[in-house]
């Protein structure tokens, strides 16, 4: 931990929320009336449609336009600093940074409840995820208060998560023998049941990997694996959503502690507010993915010429049938008794999972 340390030194001395004076408890004020309070925020990868289209400007627009120059904030993606994902939350339980964003999956190593609203499969379309995501939130902002003494502010995801293949790919059968980038444990396990083996590679090891054969598909948002030119190291897309790899918004306890409560509100109310857009944004932006990656109309630039592979029934029944026989047991399993049994009644039942 060292070494983060030494990496951020400059970037946390100047990390300090610049507070207003503090103020009553009472309800959100009026834009004019609120302190003015300068926050140092980072974001996810920087380089993909979501920081540019919704977080970035959130930050160093929305919310000085909403508070009338009030409020107002930086922010740089946590890759921009030379920061792994796990680490945006250990910088801010120990109060090193204020605000923070991360992908769930990167702090599963830290406890199973992390996987539990992208389990492989349990959510097929982008409305189902969200659902999923709202009835295990209070568990999640639990968890982490606990765990991190941080303040979960917000959830979100990325475009859906499909397979980037070097070679053809007709259905989920021929993922049997092959070698497939993962993002999180439960992808690797759904992989590993049709006989495939899951290979953890960072987002920005994937590109050389499957340039070089070290993998032979990768499994990443549509929208973010054009973002990132996958296109360009893959034949072949074949667009079953396998899960949404969801992004948490936290503030240190400390940090959001300090603020004036009427800043507490404001920013409560825009960041709800940035949630909505980016859910809303999901289904389009996946669609978009799948269009700018195939040659379709894409709003993100220049189309690509992958191959688009058909989904099938079967594909989609398979992916059930995994889901249920292999990844739930498993992650209950990691998670516990009773982990498993508060998912059951509260992410389980929002997707209409029912253990056979």
């Amino acid at each position: 931990m060292h070494d983060i340390r030494l990496r951020l030194a400059s970037f946390a001395a100047a990390a300090a929320l610049v507070l207003g004076a503090a103020g009553s408890a009472a309800s959100p004020a009026n834009a004019a009336d609120l302190p003015s309070t300068e926050l140092k925020v980072i974001g996810t990868w920087s380089n993909l449609s979501q920081f540019k289209n919704y977080e970035k400007p959130f930050w160093t627009e929305t919310l000085a336009k909403d508070s009338n120059g009030a409020v107002t904030a930086t922010v740089q993606g946590f890759n921009e600093l030379g920061l792994k994902g796990n680490e945006v939350v250990r910088l801010m339980e120990q109060g090193v940074i204020d605000v923070g964003a991360t992908v769930l999956g990167y702090l599963a190593a830290d406890d199973a409840k992390n996987e539990a609203i992208d389990l492989a499969g349990l959510s097929p379309d982008v409305a189902t995820a969200r659902k999923v995501t709202e009835a295990y939130k209070p568990a999640l902002a639990a968890l982490y208060a606990k765990e991190y003494d941080i303040k979960l502010l917000g959830i979100w995801p990325y475009s859906a998560q499909v397979l980037f293949c070097n070679a053809p790919i007709a259905g989920l059968k021929d993922l049997a023998g092959t070698k497939v980038r993962t993002g999180n444990r439960t992808l690797a396990e759904f992989v590993g049941a049709l006989g495939g083996t899951g290979v953890t590679l960072s987002f920005s090891e994937v590109v050389p990997a499957l340039q070089k054969g070290v993998v032979d598909c990768a499994i990443t948002g549509s929208l973010s694996g054009y973002s990132a030119k996958w296109h360009e190291v893959a034949t072949h897309l074949y667009a079953l959503p396998v899960g949404w790899s969801q992004v948490m918004l936290a503030a240190s306890s400390k940090a959001w502690n300090r603020l004036d409560p009427k800043v507490q509100g404001f920013l409560a109310t825009e960041i709800a507010g940035l949630e909505d857009r980016v859910w809303q944004a999901a289904a389009h932006e996946s669609e978009q993915g799948i269009a700018c990656n195939t040659g379709g109309t894409c709003e993100f630039g220049k189309p690509a010429a992958m191959t688009l592979v058909p989904v099938s029934d079967a594909d989609r029944a398979t992916l059930v049938t995994v889901l249920k026989d292999v990844v739930v047991p498993k992650w209950a399993e990691r998670c516990g008794k009773e982990c498993a049994a508060e998912w059951a009644k509260t992410a389980g039942a929002a997707a209409g999972y029912t253990a056979d």
